[in-house]
């Protein structure tokens, strides 16, 4: 007998393609190159301790009671003020995470069968928290710019078919690390306004630059038509679960009840500690020291796969920022199906096809550069080249 019916949106929850390989990095000995971590050398922890006990001595109470739903006022104030354009702090709602951002604006913005924009390739989380709603994601062709403002045009459709919004990620994306320049900016921000096409920005990374600071959001250029998306977890910790998203005011009271009806609200101590720590400019002293971190990891790892690959059709981008690095392999090896062999070495990665809206590139990877050591960098690409060269020689061989 049957006792559980699921709702036909279950069927559309799949398992997140990154969780399952992290399982296999706790293996003694793994070398991961796979999951986007924050480096553990980043936290503040000390900094943290003390916020932690200035919050419970002089606020302990409101720190552990119920709060508002839109987030603790001081700690709006102080996201609208670091903004690069005028935001009211009304329009700031603090979320857990700034994945609940994206689930919260995929329950508000679309049906089933509704049509969204995505980057080709795009977040993995972002599909996830999509696909319960059963849009319709459709990949816009990329670049190393990303989305290209003639297909964005060529896949918006019209009237009923009119795409419910575009979701973007133009600072050093997940997966690819690639940065959105400025004209390709104000040409996607322009045609999106002009066709009625609302824009989901999500900028997780764009603290993490490496020589000089990405351009200016596309959110700046057009606030009524985007909604924002940001994150503590890559420049404080990712264990607190704190991000928000910065709305339109005709926009930000549905978001509001989604996110209601989610959590009532984020943890209460979590970001009244976070307020404490951004208190007298913290972030910037503290995010220095980790784009000077993970550019030293970014140079091992590219100065690995230039030695390492060497005589291997590999190819690999440069990011300017940010925490992962993009690989595509010779023709003939399936990325999937190298996995088990780089394990096999103790290294372990992320298989690009599952980034993808619609068939993926089997023959991509994605790297991350942040939580390994150099020397881990160098044993790990060294192992990587090593499987690469294996299964191409068992390509050879299986032609005919």
């Amino acid at each position: 007998m049957t006792f559980w019916t699921l709702a036909a949106r279950a069927a559309a929850m799949n398992p997140s393609v990154i969780r399952e390989i992290l399982k296999v990095t706790e293996k003694p000995g793994i070398i991961s190159l796979a999951g986007g971590l924050p480096s553990p050398q980043t936290f503040p922890v000390t900094d943290f301790a003390a916020a932690c006990a200035q919050v419970l001595e002089h606020d302990g109470p409101g720190a552990l009671q119920y709060a508002a739903s839109e987030g603790y006022g001081p700690l709006r104030e102080a996201v609208a003020a670091q903004l690069p354009w005028a935001v009211d702090p009304a329009q700031v709602l603090i979320t857990t995470g700034s994945q609940q951002g994206l689930d919260l604006v995929a329950k508000v913005l679309l049906d089933a069968g509704s049509r969204v924009l995505v980057e080709t390739p795009t977040y993995l989380g972002a599909l996830q928290a999509f696909s319960p709603m059963q849009p319709r994601a459709v990949g816009v062709a990329s670049d190393e710019e990303g989305p290209r403002v003639d297909d964005f045009v060529a896949q918006a459709g019209s009237g009923a078919e009119r795409a419910r919004c575009m979701y973007l990620l133009p600072n050093f994306q997940n997966p690819t690390g690639r940065t959105m320049g400025e004209a390709r900016r104000a040409a996607l921000s322009a045609k999106a306004a002009e066709l009625g096409i609302p824009i989901i920005e999500d900028n997780p990374y764009g603290d993490l630059w490496f020589d000089q600071p990405p351009p200016a959001p596309l959110t700046a250029r057009n606030p009524e038509c985007c909604i924002y998306l940001g994150s503590f977890s890559k420049v404080l910790a990712p264990g607190l679960r704190l991000g928000y998203l910065v709305a339109p005011k005709v926009v930000y009271p549905k978001l509001l009840q989604a996110k209601q009806a989610a959590d009532l609200h984020t943890p209460s101590f979590n970001q009244r500690v976070v307020a404490e720590v951004l208190k007298g400019g913290f972030l910037d002293r503290h995010v220095p020291t980790i784009r000077a971190l993970y550019r030293r990891q970014r140079d091992a790892m590219l100065a690995a796969l230039e030695r390492e690959m060497a005589g291997l059709d590999v190819t690999w981008n440069r990011p300017a920022g940010g925490m992962f690095l993009w690989l595509r392999l010779p023709a003939g090896i399936d990325a999937t199906r190298l996995l088990p062999h780089a394990v096999e070495r103790n290294v372990a990665f992320v298989p690009g096809a599952a980034f993808y809206a619609g068939t993926g590139d089997a023959r991509t990877l994605r790297l991350s550069f942040v939580t390994a050591t150099p020397a881990q960098i160098d044993a790990g690409i060294a192992a990587l080249a090593a499987a690469i060269r294996k299964q191409a020689v068992a390509c050879l061989n299986m032609e005919p």
